[in-house]
């Protein structure tokens, strides 16, 4: 009897320290198995090739990400208007747009009527002729026309077919001018469509109000 129980001992220790040897091959075939590349086949850890071109493709969307913040700028800092300025936007639709002031009033009303993109489309235009830079009026040019002329985009503005045409022609070589026209065309739908609605909506009432009690004040 005691024979017998020294020789159970003993295979159950073999069995216990066999266990984990297997254990551990297991686990390290799951590893390799789930860091196996699906493109080379490999087992490596890591593919040098899928990083190299994630790091590219990161890099480009950084880029086109920034690029597209700077062509939708937030509202323009501008010192408050003063009533003077307020009295002179109702003269004309360009005395409104030649101020920083103005513009925010009246892209502010245009947010209201759901046409923003009228002024930012503008705005982006006039960002556009400022630029010397080759590639960046390249990137910005196919930035401008991806947000605003593609009819794909949800804020594409409102254009006819021959100033398309020469959008179309004018992408082939983009430069500083190479949406002169649509954004005549859109200057010209804001002025006729947009200002007269403006100039009776409660916005500008509102602010020309609060000018003419402070001047009375002072």
């Amino acid at each position: 009897m005691g024979s017998e129980r020294m020789e159970m001992r003993k295979r159950q220790m073999s069995v216990a320290q066999e266990t984990p040897s297997a254990a551990q091959a297991q686990h390290g075939i799951g590893n390799r198995a789930s860091n196996a590349c699906c493109f080379c086949w490999c087992c490596c850890c890591s593919c040098s090739c899928l990083t190299v071109r994630n790091q590219d493709e990161e890099r480009e969307r950084r880029t086109s990400h920034e690029l597209r913040a700077e062509s939708i700028p937030n509202c323009e800092s501008s010192p408050t208007p003063t009533l003077e300025e307020v009295n002179a936007w109702a003269q004309s639709f360009d005395k409104l747009m030649i101020t920083p002031a103005g513009r925010n009033a009246f892209r502010e009303f245009l947010r209201t009527e759901f046409s923003e993109e009228n002024m930012l489309f503008w705005m982006a235009c006039e960002e556009l002729k400022q630029e010397s830079n080759k590639s960046v009026i390249e990137e910005k040019a196919r930035l401008i026309y991806e947000d605003y002329i593609s009819i794909l985009s949800p804020k594409e503005v409102s254009l006819d077919s021959r100033v398309r045409e020469v959008i179309n022609r004018n992408m082939l070589e983009p430069s500083q001018h190479t949406f002169d026209d649509a954004q005549l065309q859109i200057y010209t739908l804001m002025h006729r469509d947009s200002y007269p609605r403006f100039m009776n909506s409660a916005i500008y009432k509102d602010l020309l109000q609060s000018l003419s009690e402070k001047s009375i004040k002072a």
